[in-house]
């Protein structure tokens, strides 16, 4: 399996609700190093995952349009505990549907957001 990865970096506010949450039940910020893998078992023709351009256009974009957000007042998560695994899954989907068409023959995308030096999660989607 062939891969590529980019990365980028994603600032926010949230908070969580529930008492398994503790302190961070309270508005807070996270500063998330975000890594998006690209899989596919063969090289297209121009041998290559993806273009490594493209991908980090693709990933800046999309978290262009999350940073410096307070989540907690973003209508898409309304009522939602904005985990690092639940945003994991949502840059990854959000990823795909960016860059659609131009991913044929990928095998799979994986996100990972680092929330510290210690501690990340990831999420990963078949194509």
């Amino acid at each position: 399996m062939y891969s590529v990865t980019v990365r980028d970096h994603l600032m926010v506010a949230h908070s969580f609700r529930g008492a398994v949450f503790g302190p961070a039940q309270r508005l807070h910020g996270a500063t998330f190093v975000v890594d998006a893998t690209f899989r596919r078992r063969e090289l297209d023709a121009d041998n290559i995952v993806l273009d490594i351009g493209l991908a980090t256009r693709e990933l800046g974009g999309l978290v262009a349009e999350l940073n410096y957000r307070n989540l907690d007042e973003e209508p898409d998560f309304a009522g939602v505990n904005t985990t690092t695994e639940f945003l994991a899954r949502v840059v990854a989907d959000r990823l795909v549907e960016r860059i659609d068409a131009r991913a044929r023959g990928l095998d799979s995308v994986a996100v990972t957001l680092h929330e510290s030096h210690v501690a990340w999660a990831s999420y990963e989607r078949e194509l």
